[in-house]
Order: C-alpha cells, then sequence, then structure tokens
C-alpha cells in the first residue's frame, strides 16, 4: 500500500516536470509570447482564441501548456479561474521599486 503511493506521489511531482506530450521549447516560447500579447492573463475564450491562433495549439493543449506553466511557477491561478503569467513579458513589476518612486516624489 505505501509503496502505491509513493509511486503515486512521485508520478504527480514527476508530471509537473516535464512538459506536456507533443510540446516543444519552441511551442512552450510562442506560448508565452501569445499570451504576454494579451496582456498576461488567460481567463476565457476571448483570451483563448487569439492565444490558439498565434500558437497553433489546440484549446486543450493551451490549457496543459497554462496548467504546466503554472506547476512550473511561471504563472500563477487566478481566483476567476484563469492564470496570469509571471515570467518573462510578464514578470511583475517589483512593489518596493514603485514605492521608493512614490517616496521620492
Amino acid at each position: 500500500m505505501k509503496t502505491r503511493f509513493l509511486a503515486l506521489a512521485l508520478a504527480g511531482v514527476l508530471a509537473g516536470c516535464i512538459a506536456p506530450e507533443g510540446v516543444t521549447d519552441q511551442d512552450l516560447a510562442t506560448f508565452d509570447a501569445a499570451v504576454a500579447s494579451i496582456g498576461c492573463d488567460l481567463v476565457d475564450s476571448s483570451d483563448y482564441l487569439p492565444v490558439e491562433l498565434q500558437t497553433g495549439l489546440p484549446r486543450d493543449k493551451v490549457i496543459e501548456v497554462a496548467q504546466y506553466r503554472v506547476s512550473q511557477k511561471n504563472a500563477v491561478k487566478l481566483s476567476n479561474g484563469g492564470i496570469r503569467l509571471v515570467s518573462g513579458a510578464c514578470t511583475p513589476v517589483s512593489a518596493p521599486a514603485v514605492e521608493q518612486v512614490a517616496q521620492a516624489g
């Protein structure tokens, strides 16, 4: 029983380390650029459609890539059910820099 549990737990951990089947590094880079082009949030059909068109990936694969990006901490889940990319062009601006500018002014 313990061996089966450990195997399932290890499979779950490893699943987050491997890109979705059939998705290349180029696909991941194209996905990141496409999500950045729509404002970094992927929430509903108005977001998914341009990402699908720009990447050439079907909706189910876009969803898998989004989940993979969350598992790799390159994206975060949003309360509305979507995701926000937080890497590359979508890296959030650090709050301390904004506070320093406000204090200087």
